[in-house]
């Protein structure tokens, strides 16, 4: 699906949030490959699971298409550097729900733009008629389950020892969601 573009100044930066299109494909290449290696934050490491820019073209072809699915970039002067995706799937047992994900680089960390990116996708799914939100969060990234509880979600759950970081210790991944109840 595709939402229109929003126009954000925090912290002194100016910065766009706007769906992704398939010219982007490219940048979020490297800018996933660029995030994977900057925090253990997430699931890959980097290199891991890498999706090239055709790959990119096809998912945001998909998103694009799909009520069900929202693919959103973050952009100062014209170079992305976050970006947060809403996918559901069409059984229709979890039709109302869709699994959210944000990136944020690094340099751009305290800019509000994983709040922002996760604002309009809570604001895309209530207008949208889904009904739940969920995701996965390492238990050490607490700035993050903070942001989550603010905006509504809930653990729910807790996948034991679910990672080994570089350190060689085990870290327990948080599973949270949020429901929301359309009107009747």
């Amino acid at each position: 699906m595709i939402i229109s573009q929003r126009l954000l100044s925090v912290n002194g930066l100016s910065y766009t949030i706007r769906s992704a299109m398939e010219t982007d494909a490219q940048q979020l290449s490297d800018l996933r490959l660029q995030i994977d290696g900057e925090t253990e934050n997430l699931d890959r490491e980097r290199g891991e699971a890498f999706i090239d820019v055709q790959g990119f073209e096809d998912i945001i072809k998909t998103d694009a298409e799909s009520p069900r699915n929202l693919f959103l970039v973050a952009v100062v002067q014209d170079r992305i550097v976050g970006f947060s995706r809403c996918a559901g799937v069409y059984l229709n047992r979890f039709a109302h729900k869709v699994e959210f994900g944000v990136c944020v680089s690094q340099d751009f960390w305290g800019y509000g733009i994983g709040k922002n990116l996760l604002q309009e996708s809570v604001a895309w799914a209530d207008a949208n008629h889904i009904t739940k939100m969920t995701l996965n969060v390492m238990e050490t990234n607490e700035k993050a389950i903070e942001l989550y509880k603010r905006f509504g979600f809930e653990i729910e759950g807790v996948l034991k020892n679910d990672k080994v970081l570089s350190d060689g210790n085990y870290y327990n991944t948080i599973i949270m969601g949020r429901f929301k109840m359309t009107g009747a």
